[in-house]
């Protein structure tokens, strides 16, 4: 009784047209879609205020966000400080509004515009920050 063998060349054949196959199916297919500017917005708006909530106060407080957030006084003498440092984080073409019970910092926010939100709680109350593309 004789045994049935593939050949080696129509092995090599068949694992041809299966890569040809995938690598056609992979260009037909394309990527996924772009990811929403949402989505990257939210990612600037997290990693500023993670910066901001980590660094050390200029004049009192525990961080630099819970010393804006302290009272008038202390918002009035942080916010071109704060605008400064958010105009260095965030990438040329993302404008930025600070948000806090005392005070807002920034730019104005335009109405028709996807904008990115993130938000921080201190002990003296919550900032949040909105950002957008120019």
């Amino acid at each position: 009784m004789g045994r049935g063998q593939a050949s080696i060349t129509a092995i090599e054949a068949g694992l041809g047209v299966l890569l040809l196959l995938g690598v056609t199916v992979t260009f037909a297919l394309g990527t996924g879609a772009p990811a929403d500017d949402r989505t990257q917005l939210d990612a600037y708006a997290t990693d500023a205020l993670t910066i901001l909530a980590t660094e050390q106060p200029r004049h009192g407080g525990s961080t630099r966000l819970s010393e804006l957030a302290a009272s008038r006084g202390s918002f009035a003498r942080e916010k071109s400080a704060l605008e400064r440092r958010l105009d260095r984080l965030l990438p040329p073409n993302v404008l930025f509004r600070v948000e806090t019970a005392y005070g807002t910092a920034g730019y104005r926010l335009p109405d028709d515009v996807a904008t990115g939100t993130a938000t921080v709680t201190t002990r003296h109350g919550d900032v949040s920050l909105r950002v957008w593309y120019v």
